[in-house]
């Protein structure tokens, strides 16, 4: 139970960072409160730990080739579609605007919940 709350908690920041540092990736509406968006933020994290859990492991066994050929540098690409995914599964709630961006929030994704994952998780 403590290693799925760390992991959503984990995710949480790491979408944050993003939204924080890259400026096509959106959260909320405008006008939203801080409360009505930390609860988009916990729901937003939880729809793309789901897609984590199911989806992205689907899609990097047809994508081995291409990791192997690309020494792993695939995986980027992989992380932003899944930020895609995840900004087509929350709707209105969470917006990434272009390709470009969501490989550039994916990136700050992974390393940001790395970092978390290694100071929180002490199993």
């Amino acid at each position: 139970m403590t290693t799925i709350f760390v992991k959503l908690l984990a995710n949480a920041v790491a979408l944050s960072a993003a939204v924080w540092l890259v400026n096509d990736i959106t959260l909320g509406e405008p006008g939203e409160s801080t409360g009505g968006k930390a609860v988009t933020l916990l729901i937003v994290a939880l729809i793309f730990g789901v897609v984590n859990i199911i989806v992205k492991p689907i899609v990097k066994f047809f994508a081995l080739p291409l990791l192997i050929v690309t020494l792993g540098l695939f995986t980027l690409v992989i992380n932003a579609l899944m930020l895609l995914l995840t900004d087509w599964l929350s709707g209105d709630k969470f917006e990434v605007e272009g390709f470009g961006s969501a490989v550039l929030g994916g990136l700050i994704i992974s390393i940001v919940s790395w970092a978390v994952n290694l100071i929180l998780d002490r199993d």
